[in-house]
């Protein structure tokens, strides 16, 4: 088997946590969208010198993203929970991380992997079912295919089959484990469809 891939996925709630944006170009606009698509309400903060236009304009629908035209100083770090750094500037990204290190913030340095702490994957959403693909790092685009290929293959009636489950579940007695046993039991046909 050889290499594996040892990261642990997590799943935020980003309306919940404060997060630090630094860098306001192409990879700004991309790390911010990606994270929009999927947590609308993220809670974000966007700082730079200067903005993309189609920044700009995805902020103005999301009302709980907030723009800063300054450069980065160290005290935008306090009350973070989780930090991006995208500038084209490799000294401020550098900082930045450094920093992140002294406060353990986790920090992710854009196409930067040994300066990353956690790396933002492939995500695939039906309703309440969402699937998160990694490929440690490594290519973007195998994680995009696999994507293409989950949204395909998971039906879309996913999401009523998750709500009635959850409802079921609601209704039996009996202890954990008995609870689980009778979970298994109605899924088991899942496993078998192609």
């Amino acid at each position: 088997m050889g290499v594996r891939n040892e990261l642990y996925p997590i799943f935020l709630k980003l309306h919940q946590l404060d997060v630090l944006i630094v860098g306001g170009g192409n990879v700004g606009l991309e790390k911010l969208s990606f994270m929009l698509k999927s947590s609308p309400n993220a809670n974000v903060e966007v700082v730079a010198i200067q903005f993309l236009p189609e920044l700009e304009a995805l902020v103005e629908k999301h009302p709980s993203v907030k723009l800063t035209q300054s450069k980065f100083k160290k005290k935008m770090l306090k009350k973070r929970h989780l930090v991006i750094a995208c500038t084209d500037n490799l000294e401020v990204n550098k900082r930045v991380y450094d920093l992140c290190r002294k406060k353990h913030l986790i920090c992710n340095i854009a196409d930067t992997p040994p300066l990353c702490d956690y790396y933002l994957g492939g995500i695939v959403t039906k309703g309440n079912v969402k699937i998160a693909i990694s490929t440690n790092g490594k290519s973007p685009t195998t994680a995009k295919r696999l994507r293409e290929f989950f949204e395909e293959i998971i039906p879309d009636d996913i999401n009523k089959m998750v709500e009635n489950l959850n409802e079921y579940r609601k209704t039996l007695k009996g202890d954990f484990q008995e609870k689980v046993d009778k979970m298994n039991e109605i899924t088991q046909s899942l496993k078998g469809k192609q």
